[in-house]
């Protein structure tokens, strides 16, 4: 992929391990009731089994125990609960079979509803096919154009679709590399022949630069901001041309939290719009654990853009996901 500029923002993980030291537990943990089964990678064990995380729950009697993915997932536990994110078909069913199997045990989640995420047009469709009331915010989706080969077509294609330039690019499968969370933004025609395929070209909305991270767990929603790509001005758009880079964004070291920022910009999203969003969500797409990418188009205050779904995300950079997160699992046993 050809890259005419610098990259603007340093590559940032949401789940990069953060060094914390363990409180010291006020009273002796509670005997361990809901067993937690997990099938993680390193990293994600890392970001999200943190010291204190684990401290935390143990004091509510929730113990976490490593799958091990060389014997027969049937053979282990008991568990009360499974958490998984690990990629492949014969993952999948491998949590498939289990669910067959231990009925009792409650999944989380489906591995067929997961997939729905590692798409970036199926992950949109799904919002574009919402009927929201507006009464607090007008949700939408960016226009957007699958690519799924590298056509020298692809300017005509972007012209018949209705889209003009700069446009983000981004690509089309989502599998938790650094790679799928990379994007680009392409400044003119001549240079959407040269990107790699399979992608998706979205159209750019102007947003004061500010994203909102809407983490979902269960029934709790947590919001964060960050900073993410710069208002582009029609000067900008004239004289530049090529492919920008950029990396990662909107990562958990770009907190535009305790920045003095406008209020207009700053003003997060509406908590009923929210909610309503997230439980029309939770239903069509059958998940527990997901996050929302939204913007809000500069110069409005209530039209809204959701421009990425991510599943189980880095929750550890989420604030209070200790509590958070424990409620989570003792509701899911309780109920």
């Amino acid at each position: 992929m050809k890259l005419n500029a610098t990259i603007l923002y340093s590559c940032v993980d949401d789940e990069k391990e953060e060094a914390s030291t363990p409180p010291s537990e006020s009273s002796p943990p509670a005997p361990a009731s809901i067993v937690v089964g997990y099938a993680f990678t390193s990293k994600k064990k890392k970001s999200f089994l943190k010291p204190k995380f684990i401290r935390f729950a143990r004091n509510k009697g929730i113990q976490f125990v490593p799958i091990d993915l060389k014997r027969a997932l049937s053979e282990q536990g008991p568990f009360n609960i499974v958490l998984h994110k690990l990629e492949g078909r014969d993952w999948s069913q491998v949590i498939e079979d289990y669910q067959r199997l231990h009925p009792e045990v409650t999944v989380v989640d489906p591995p067929e509803a997961i997939q729905h995420l590692r798409n970036r047009q199926s992950m949109l469709e799904v919002v574009a096919d919402l009927k929201l009331p507006e009464s607090y915010g007008k949700v939408c989706t960016p226009r957007q154009l699958v690519i799924s080969k590298n056509p020298t077509s692809v300017p005509d294609e972007v012209v018949k679709a209705g889209l003009t330039v700069p446009l983000v690019v981004k690509p089309l499968v989502v599998d938790g590399s650094v790679k799928s969370h990379a994007l680009f933004l392409a400044y003119d025609n001549i240079s959407l022949s040269e990107l790699e395929a399979p992608m998706v070209l979205q159209e750019f909305i102007n947003h004061s630069g500010v994203l909102f991270k809407v983490f979902i767990v269960g029934e709790s929603i947590k919001v964060v901001r960050r900073f993410s790509l710069p208002d582009l001005s029609e000067t900008d758009i004239s004289t530049n041309s090529g492919v920008f880079g950029f990396p990662r964004v909107s990562g958990a070291d770009s907190s535009a939290d305790d920045v003095d920022l406008d209020p207009a910009v700053a003003e997060l999203p509406p908590q009923p719009m929210l909610e309503m969003l997230a439980k029309e969500l939770h239903h069509r797409l059958g998940l527990r654990l997901f996050n929302l990418d939204i913007i809000r188009q500069k110069g409005t205050k209530d039209r809204y853009y959701i421009i990425d779904i991510n599943y189980f995300p880095g929750y550890g950079k989420m604030p209070d996901y200790e509590q958070i997160f424990t409620d989570f699992l003792v509701s899911l046993v309780q109920s």
